[in-house]
């Protein structure tokens, strides 16, 4: 018995032999035919199941379910206070699941459990209990400024969404997706990445278990090429939702303009970490160590070019590489361990490839940048800080998507922000000031979509969250959600004798 089984058994669950589809409430069967995905734990790189990819017949069968379980109206017509019990009792069901949830998402996508337990499984509850709680306060509009009429707007569920969610944070991201859809009485298939399939189909159970009728959401697994191609294809599609990068995401698009289906896309970064001389010292170290190595550097709202002023640049550096130096790399089922291996073989080659260069092209290493030999057959990397002079390089141009950070020192406060908007993203951005002007000309001057000022990762739901240039399509937000799932609908009565001109009139003049 593995490591991995004996963990399994102790919590009582028993993976698969081969993990398939979920279509109207039930599990696809095996399908011989089918081509089969071998999914592997990141910590070791052992094979934990395998995973039935899904073709275009069953993703149209998907579709089809979704689009009769909308026209069924079982949902799609369910009342505010209905879809709140549903979302409510889920996100109940959620929490108390929540160690079951983590331990899949830990060995699907090989996140510390840690960080999992504490943030990333109670965000998924916290999605839906936040959606919840507005549809019950979402208004339509009435205009009675024409005499003798009145003007109503409402608004209608779309219809069927295609939602992709990312391998790097399933269940938060799978969530977000679900909720923001779901909440206007959309039914949906969800094509999870075929590297993380786990934890979303167990929360898209315990969905179903708070209620949520049969044929609401629909799971379909494999690769973009050939499953995700053939969702994004789809005729019976009426909005697509994708989180993901930034080429995969230029597919989808072709796709969808077919059909001129909206799309909504949530993408890379590489964001600036902007500290001032004038920071708290302390807090700026702290936070820009999370803001990099959280999620083992796989987020994209990392912070991972960071602009520190010349006058603390010494001090900054020593501290900073001391403090990655320490960090625990390791198991990701060890609640100690603060990174974790990347998520799957090719990603960390991939990432392995963009240190190589980055050394080639002359970027100093300050400490990691390489594979640790004492942990095993796992997928892990060193948490990396290089030293640069140039903003063009590729390590501060391109989206690693790794435990990899560059530093550059700055003089002038004018100069921080034009090499933070020197990228063609423009997700996030951070800044560590004690000044007001600073955070000023911080907040005015940075191309990017959120802004975070003293502070690392701090999400308000309320607020919408997106990025500029080539960082996404749109806004995740409550508002947001409500203009981009929905049909808005223009209702206009007249009230009393309106006048209306006689046409064809046969009365003689």
């Amino acid at each position: 018995m593995t490591a991995i089984d004996q963990i399994m058994a102790e919590k009582g669950l028993v993976l698969p032999d081969v993990v398939t589809g979920y279509i109207g409430a039930e599990s696809l069967p095996i399908d011989p035919r089918a081509n089969q995905l071998a999914l592997h734990f990141p910590g070791t790189g052992e094979q934990l199941t395998l995973l039935q990819e899904d073709d275009a017949e069953t993703v149209a069968r998907a579709v089809a379910c979704a689009r009769d379980s909308f026209q069924t109206g079982a949902w799609s017509q369910a009342s505010t206070a209905a879809r709140q019990g549903v979302f409510r009792r889920g996100a109940k069901l959620i929490r108390e699941h929540a160690e079951e949830l983590a331990l899949l998402e830990c060995l699907c996508a090989g996140l510390p459990a840690s960080h999992l337990a504490s943030r990333q499984v109670p965000r998924a509850a916290d999605n839906l209990d936040f959606f919840a709680d507005y549809i019950a306060v979402m208004a339509g509009e009435t205009f009675e400024q024409m005499s003798g009429y009145q003007t109503t707007v409402s608004r209608q569920p779309a219809g069927v969404a295609a939602l992709f969610a990312p391998w790097n944070a399933p269940l938060a991201l799978a969530s977000m997706q679900i909720a923001s859809s779901l909440a206007f009485g959309n039914t949906c298939v969800l094509k999870p990445s075929e590297h993380t399939p786990l934890s979303i189909l167990r929360m898209v159970s315990l969905l179903e278990e708070a209620g949520l009728p049969p044929g609401t959401i629909n799971v379909i697994n494999g690769t973009g090429m050939k499953t995700g191609a053939a969702l994004a294809s789809s005729a019976g599609i009426d909005r697509i939702a994708f989180t993901g990068g930034g080429t995969t995401a230029r597919q989808v698009m072709a796709a969808a303009a077919n059909h001129l289906t909206p799309v909504h896309f949530e993408l890379g970064g590489k964001s600036a970490n902007i500290v001032f001389d004038d920071a708290n010292f302390e807090q700026a170290i702290d936070g820009s160590l999370v803001n990099i190595f959280s999620n083992s550097g796989q987020i994209c709202i990392a912070g991972s070019r960071i602009l520190v002023q010349r006058g603390i640049s010494e001090r900054f550096i020593a501290a900073f590489v001391a403090r990655t130096r320490s960090l625990k790399v390791g198991d990701p089922l060890d609640p100690n361990v603060e990174v974790g291996p990347m998520a799957f073989k090719s990603h960390w080659e991939k990432v392995l490839d963009h240190i190589a260069r980055a050394r080639n092209d002359g970027a100093i290493l300050l400490c990691g940048g390489e594979a640790p030999t004492d942990l095993g057959s796992g997928y892990f990397v060193t948490p990396t800080v290089f030293q640069v002079h140039n903003n063009q390089l590729p390590l501060c141009q391109e989206e690693i998507f790794g435990p990899v950070v560059s530093i550059q020192i700055f003089d002038e406060d004018e100069e921080a922000i034009s090499l933070a908007n020197d990228s063609r993203f423009g997700l996030v951005g951070y800044c560590w000031t004690n000044t007001l002007r600073r955070a000023q000309l911080f907040r005015q001057g940075i191309e990017a979509g959120t802004l975070w000022i003293n502070t690392p990762l701090a999400r308000d739901l309320r607020a919408p969250f997106g990025g500029f240039k080539e960082s996404g399509i749109g806004r995740d937000g409550p508002r947001q959600a409500a203009e981009f799932f929905t049909e808005e609908k223009a209702t206009i009565t007249a009230y009393g004798n309106a006048p209306i001109r006689k046409l064809g009139s046969l009365e003689t003049p």
